[in-house]
C-alpha cells in the first residue's frame, strides 16, 4: 500500500487586482510513493513542487482532487502525529535558543522533561549543533537553521518526512551531512519525500524521481528508467610523453597533463591503436551516459 497517494490533485489560485483570474499552479497530478523510499521531486521554479507539498500538509487546500498520506486524508491528527515536515523557509522564534526551540516543538508529542532532553540533545548531535545548542536563532546563519528544521522534522520519529529544499542555504559540508541524514532515515525504515532543483543529489539519493514542469507530471520513475541506458560513446583519457604530440586530425580538450577524446563506440579500439603509434598512455575508458540533469533539461525546454 502506498503510503503518499495523490489522484488528480489540482490547485487554482487567483490572481490580478480588479478582475481576478484562475491560475493553475497544479494540474491533475496523480502520484504514489511507497513505503520505505526516497522521493525526489524535481522542477524549476514556479513548476509546482512547494504547492505540492503545502496541500499534503493540509496548508492549502485543493481545487479539485485527493491525496492521503498512511492511509488518512490531509489534516488528519492521527496522521500528522506519524509525520515531519520542513518548510521551504522556516521560520522559528529567534529569540529562543537552538535549545529551546527543540524542547518547544517536543512538548506538542507529550514527552515528559526527562525524554525531551535526551531527543534534544541526541537530534542537535545528528545535524551538527550540539555545539551550538544554547546560541540563539536570531545568531544562526541560514544553514545553521535550516539545519535546525531538520531536527525539528525528524524530533518525533515520524515515518514519513517531508523536505521542501533541504539542501537550501547549505554549504558543501551541510548538504553532505544532509545526504547521509536522509540516508540514514531510509536504512531505518522511514519514507523520504523531498523537492530539490540540485539534480546530483537526486541522483544520488533517490529510489525514484517525479519531474514537474508547468504544474504537470512529466515523468516518474527510477532514474535508470527515466533515463535512457544508450551508450552516446566513449571517452578515452590520455597522456603523452614529453615532446610527442596527440594524433593529427582529432578533436580533443586539454586539462592540465591530460587529454580527453570523445569517439564512437564503435570505433573505440581503432582510436586506441591510434593513440598507441603516438605513444600516448591510456589511463581510462569512460561510457557517456545521458545524466537526469539532461533528461531533466530536455523535459523543460519541451
Amino acid at each position: 500500500m502506498p503510503v503518499v497517494e495523490a489522484e488528480r490533485l489540482t490547485k487554482d489560485y487567483l490572481t490580478g487586482f480588479w478582475r481576478k483570474v484562475p491560475k493553475r499552479s497544479l494540474d491533475g497530478l496523480t502520484l504514489e510513493i511507497r513505503e520505505n523510499e526516497v522521493f525526489g521531486f524535481l522542477g524549476p521554479n514556479g513548476a509546482g513542487k512547494t504547492t505540492t507539498i503545502k496541500l499534503l500538509m493540509n496548508l492549502i487546500f485543493p481545487t479539485s482532487g485527493s491525496a492521503r498520506i498512511l492511509g488518512c486524508p490531509p489534516g488528519d491528527p492521527s496522521m500528522l502525529r506519524r509525520i515531519g515536515y520542513l518548510p521551504e523557509q522556516p521560520y522559528f522564534y529567534d529569540y529562543l535558543t537552538a535549545g529551546e526551540l527543540l524542547d518547544y516543538f517536543a512538548q506538542f508529542y507529550g514527552y515528559d522533561a526527562a525524554e525531551r532532553r535526551r531527543r534534544v540533545d541526541r537530534f542537535l548531535e545528528r545535524v551538527g549543533l550540539a555545539s551550538s545548542r544554547d546560541v540563539q536563532l536570531r545568531k544562526f546563519s541560514k544553514g545553521m537553521a535550516q539545519r535546525c528544521g531538520l531536527a525539528q522534522a525528524i524530533l518525533h520519529d515520524p515515518e514519513v518526512i517531508f523536505l521542501d529544499e533541504p539542501m537550501s542555504g547549505l554549504d558543501p559540508v551541510g548538504r553532505r551531512e544532509v545526504r547521509d541524514l536522509i540516508l540514514e532515515l531510509k536504512r531505518e525504515g522511514r519514507t523520504v519525500f523531498f523537492s530539490t532543483h540540485i539534480l546530483p543529489d537526486a541522483e544520488t539519493l533517490c529510489d525514484r524521481v517525479g519531474v514537474l514542469s508547468e504544474g504537470r507530471l512529466r515523468g516518474c520513475g527510477s532514474v535508470q528508467e527515466l533515463v535512457s541506458m544508450e551508450v552516446q560513446g566513449m571517452e578515452i583519457v590520455f597522456e603523452l610523453p614529453p615532446g610527442a604530440a596527440p594524433p593529427e586530425g582529432i578533436e580533443f580538450t586539454q586539462t592540465g597533463d591530460r587529454y580527453r577524446w570523445q569517439v564512437p563506440e564503435a570505433e573505440l579500439y581503432a582510436a586506441i591503436d591510434r593513440l598507441r603509434q603516438s605513444r600516448a598512455r591510456v589511463v581510462s575508458v569512460i561510457r557517456i551516459r545521458p545524466s537526469l540533469e539532461d533528461y531533466f533539461f530536455g523535459l523543460v525546454k519541451k
